[in-house]
């Protein structure tokens, strides 16, 4: 059984429900605020899985920014399959010491009457001496567009060590929902 499988099997977790574990939560929002980068998953019309990093803002840990080019190839996959995952980590940690959060979610390019919208979270405070992105840099012959996801459900691997996590006694790593936005179910 998948280790996904698993916690629901063990823990009663319906697929979906978002569990109520403040410490899971609040780790979930620390990994979020302390990463600029996120690994969008897309599949092609037929089904070809695709990776990405990509630069992002978050508000409400419900919606994701980025700007990409609509020719890349996870921008086309977006025009013909919206839905997709997410996943952020510090991938600079040691070998068995990782955290990550994990999402499902929709996405696709911002209409360009809310990107005014978009443009107040993305691309979050601006450095010293750089100047805000305005929506006609991302229009017409702009090369690059504002992109957004919008998550329907969180999850975190439940914390272990070397041996069984405290919440669900599993000594294989599991993934639990976490509830960040009133989104998630």
């Amino acid at each position: 059984m998948p280790a996904d499988d698993a916690s629901r099997a063990v823990t009663g977790y319906p697929a979906g429900r978002a569990v109520a574990e403040p410490g899971l939560a609040g780790m979930a929002r620390a990994i979020i605020d302390a990463n600029r980068y996120m690994t969008l998953a897309t599949a092609d019309e037929d089904g070809r899985p695709w990776a990405s990093p990509v630069f992002y803002a978050a508000a409400a840990y419900a919606e994701f920014y980025w700007i990409s080019a609509p020719g890349s190839t996870h921008s086309q996959n977006l025009a013909q399959r919206p839905r997709i995952s997410i996943v952020i980590f510090d991938s600079g940690v040691a070998e068995g010491a990782g955290q990550a959060v994990y999402m499902a979610a929709t996405a696709g390019q911002v209409a360009d009457a809310d990107l005014a919208r978009g443009l107040a979270v993305y691309p979050g405070a601006a450095g010293p001496g750089s100047p805000p992105l305005t929506p006609e840099q991302l229009q017409g012959p702009a090369p690059y567009r504002l992109y957004r996801a919008t998550v329907s459900e969180h999850w975190v691997l439940c914390p272990r060590d070397t041996g069984a996590c405290a919440l669900h006694s599993l000594a294989v790593d599991h993934r639990v929902p976490v509830r960040l936005a009133g989104r998630d179910r």
